[in-house]
């Protein structure tokens, strides 16, 4: 066995861990930062909104031997807007301008055709008018908004409502900060963009489930032993999934990453950057929220709870008793006919 399998099984049957629960201010102190840079960002800077959403001209020219920076000049000295200029396989570019309507589409073809040294009838030109981008803005909300209340419903139903609450505010987070990391490094906003974010919520919602999954086996019946209060069952619970998250989240980045970093830095095809992005810095996110954040939500939520807080006082009596014995901590935290809760779910996920 590698020596991450065996990690990862250590992890698993608890014979090693991480106090992820305990140090749950850590990670809200470090999330709340990055939240509010993320939100100041978007704030001071804004979004750079792209075509589809401000309206504009798309201008696909020939195979011309004029050069990027140089087409760009003109097309943004011929519109008096900025221009993202592209280079196609073909040998052709691909200029889109913001803010250009017919009228003015015209007469930027003229000059274009003259700076690129092509014929104006072999330049092609799309224009999109900002109210196709203004519905496709609303339906991209609508369709969040959908899912948002869909989740909560889902997970009130299969787990509890604590769950849900936790698993939207980690949605949101994660959102937040993958629309806050657009706005500081000013990549363009497209429906590829809205898709990727999209894209990553059910991931991360996923990632969230399968550490819900594992605490709720973990604690069924919990209040009728003494060995574990909520707060271990949980962390136990994400200990156990840990290895398991780690893999899905680096698997799902690899392909994302090249996309990101080799498609659209170093092959220059910048039309990945506005899915790549959001899907790289979402899944990071999603994993992140799913351990950092989401179960340590339930658990303040769950032991605000009477039999929470009994059983607290229970296990920690409990263990005071048993020291002042001079026992182990592992000794006298269970009686033999007390359920041993963490080890049952675990034997159930195994049938």
């Amino acid at each position: 066995m590698s020596k991450l399998g065996d990690l990862g099984a250590k992890l698993y049957r608890g014979e090693v861990g991480y106090d992820f629960v305990g140090k749950r201010f850590l990670w809200y102190g470090v999330s709340i930062l990055i939240t509010i840079t993320a939100i100041v960002a978007l704030a001071v800077q804004g979004l750079n909104m792209g075509i589809e959403f401000k309206g504009g001209a798309v201008f696909t020219t020939p195979k011309t031997a004029v050069s990027v920076a140089k087409a760009t000049e003109a097309a943004e000295k011929a519109s008096g807007h900025d221009a993202i200029v592209q280079e196609l396989g073909t040998g052709g570019l691909r200029i889109q301008i913001s803010g250009v309507d017919t009228d003015a589409a015209t007469g930027v073809k003229k000059v274009l055709a003259t700076d690129l040294k092509v014929t104006e009838a072999d330049i092609n030109a799309d224009l999109v008018g900002p109210s196709w981008g203004e519905q496709i803005a609303n339906k991209a909300w609508t369709g969040l908004g959908i899912f948002m209340v869909l989740v909560v419903i889902y997970l009130a139903i299969a787990f509890e409502w604590r769950m849900a609450v936790a698993a939207l505010i980690a949605l949101i987070h994660d959102l937040t900060i993958t629309v806050g990391v657009y706005a500081l490094v000013g990549f363009e906003v497209t429906p590829g963009t809205v898709i990727g974010l999209l894209t990553i919520l059910g991931y991360s919602l996923y990632d969230t489930v399968v550490v819900f999954d594992g605490l709720k086996e973990g604690s069924k019946d919990i209040t009728k032993q003494t060995r574990w209060t909520y707060s271990e069952v949980a962390n136990r619970s994400i200990n156990g999934t840990l290895v398991r998250s780690i893999n899905t989240t680096v698997v799902a980045l690899l392909p994302v990453a090249a996309l990101l970093f080799i498609g659209g830095g170093f092959l220059g095809a910048g039309m990945l950057n506005d899915i790549s992005l959001s899907l790289f810095v979402g899944l990071a996110a999603g994993a992140y929220s799913s351990i950092f954040i989401a179960t340590p939500l339930v658990v303040d939520l769950k032991e605000r709870e009477p039999a929470m807080k009994a059983l607290k006082k229970r296990v920690l009596a409990k263990r005071a008793a048993a020291a002042a014995k001079g026992e182990s901590p592992d000794d006298g935290y269970a009686s033999e006919d007390e359920p041993q809760v963490v080890a049952q779910g675990r034997q159930g996920r195994r049938r």
